[in-house]
């Protein structure tokens, strides 16, 4: 008896170990297979694997399950303008900050370190439409080229202080008033993959989830994260951040929302990687933002393709159709989001 507890304990720790925390999951950490055909994450079914890892973005599928989302709800309603004391006004303003590397600033803005963004980025686009909220919200490109994922993980970084510094005074705002942060990160050089338990996926889980009490410790009044995997690395000509390893940060994005979910459901941390994510106490909610990735010209089951065209010169970072790419999926996903949609749209309210 004393041994068959021993190993039921030691099958637990191991599936907490690979991301797979959760009691609605197999306790066995997953087999490597045949099954590594790089599918899309969201166009995965659920007798599909990679690797033995499951896909979806969410447990059971594409949509934020149900007490997940009404979660997300009630810190929708949270997000109001406020002065740069944090109190409630209402001339105050409410911040939309993203947080990332090169890539996530070329999608976001495509312009830094001077304003305007360009027309094609997302803060471009977003400016563009009417039906965008511009009197209470501001959009904020906080993120820098070179900035991968472990100078976003102190809040001391002076990454942070740059942009209070550079961004956020200027404008006569403050860090009281950032309430949302889309935030993409990757490591530079990753050189070990899935399903090996030094893989750089499984280091993503860790810095993003540090990320995210980071931000919460940072931006006090902090309500919302949406994280974003990367976008196709298939055509990469250096080893900055080719495949396998844009596709599995989709895995870790997966891992880190689970993890919240998972622990929310069972009251104890279930991924050891990934630490107490608790939305009540020390860190924000989290949620996907948009799914980025896509297998080259191959459809996704929405349409998006990668072509080499949407890549600069490296193939690794974004041209101006890649970033028009991203930009369309950000705007489209906080304007349609149930999450979202109360405090990006004009005329709405989360009340």
């Amino acid at each position: 008896m004393g041994r068959a507890i021993l190993t039921f304990a030691a099958t637990v720790v191991a599936a907490s170990l690979n991301g797979c925390g959760g009691a609605a999951q197999s306790l066995q950490p997953p087999s490597s297979g045949a099954d590594t055909a790089k599918i899309p994450i969201s166009d995965m079914a659920s007798t599909e694997r990679y690797l033995g890892f499951e896909g979806s973005l969410y447990p059971g599928g594409n949509v934020i399950p149900a007490v997940h989302l009404a979660a997300g709800l009630n810190r929708a309603k949270a997000i109001q303008p406020l002065d740069v004391n944090g109190n409630s006004s209402a001339t105050g303003r409410y911040v939309l900050l993203s947080i990332g590397m090169s890539n996530t600033t070329q999608e976001f803005c495509a312009a830094a370190p001077t304003l305007p963004c360009t027309s094609w980025s997302f803060m471009g686009q977003a400016a563009a439409d009417p039906s965008v909220n511009h009197s209470s919200l501001i959009i904020l490109n906080g993120a820098r080229g070179g900035q991968a994922a472990p100078s976003w993980t102190s809040p001391s970084s002076p990454e942070y202080d740059r942009i209070r510094d550079t961004w956020l005074a200027p404008a006569g705002l403050s860090e009281k008033q950032v309430q949302i942060v889309w935030v993409k990160v990757a490591n530079a050089n990753p050189t070990v993959s899935l399903p090996s338990p030094s893989s750089d996926a499984y280091t993503l889980v860790s810095q993003m989830a540090t990320i995210a009490r980071t931000l919460k410790q940072r931006y006090p009044n902090l309500q919302q994260v949406f994280f974003s995997s990367r976008t196709y690395g298939g055509y990469a000509t250096s080893s900055l951040n080719p495949e396998p390893y844009a596709y599995e940060s989709g895995f870790a994005v997966k891992w880190v929302v689970q993890a919240q979910i998972d622990q929310i459901a069972q009251g104890t941390v279930q991924n050891v990687r990934a630490g107490d994510l608790d939305y009540r106490t020390i860190a924000p909610w989290i949620a996907w933002g948009p799914y980025l990735w896509a297998r080259g010209t191959t459809p996704r089951s929405d349409g998006l393709t990668w072509t080499v065209a949407d890549f600069e010169s490296d193939h690794t970072h974004p041209s101006q159709s890649g970033e028009r790419k991203v930009g369309a999926l950000l705007l489209d996903f906080f304007k349609t989001s149930p999450v979202t949609q109360c405090w990006f749209l004009a005329g709405r309210s989360c009340l």
